[in-house]
């Protein structure tokens, strides 16, 4: 509570009240603006990045290369269907399944 003799000395010298201005409403945003910068640089920015390189893997894909699923099935790529984005997947001798190309979790390197 504010005593009454603080309001009439304001009310009465208005040069003693605080100023708050442009100034004020700025420094108050700057602990956000450095949490927001933090998170992007730290969070955002790799993430967006590795999204970048999984398209682009994924975009890449040719038959015969060997993969992995984000499930854990490996295979080879036996053949690919462009109209609806699967692939044809060799996963044992007489075996193959269809798989959406989207679900390639990595591709292997020899």
């Amino acid at each position: 509570m504010v005593p009454m003799s603080f309001i009439l000395m304001m009310a009465s010298n208005p040069e003693a009240a605080p100023q708050g201005g442009a100034a004020g409403g700025i420094l108050g945003f700057l602990p956000f603006l450095l949490i927001f910068a933090v998170l992007y640089f730290l969070m955002i920015r790799p993430q967006a990045k590795r999204q970048k390189e999984q398209q682009n893997m994924l975009k890449e894909l040719n038959q015969g290369d060997d993969i992995v699923t984000i499930g854990g099935m490996h295979g080879t790529i036996a053949g690919i269907r462009e109209q609806d984005n699967t692939l044809i997947v060799k996963v044992a001798d007489n075996t193959k399944i269809i798989i959406d190309r989207s679900a390639v979790g990595r591709k292997v390197t020899a």
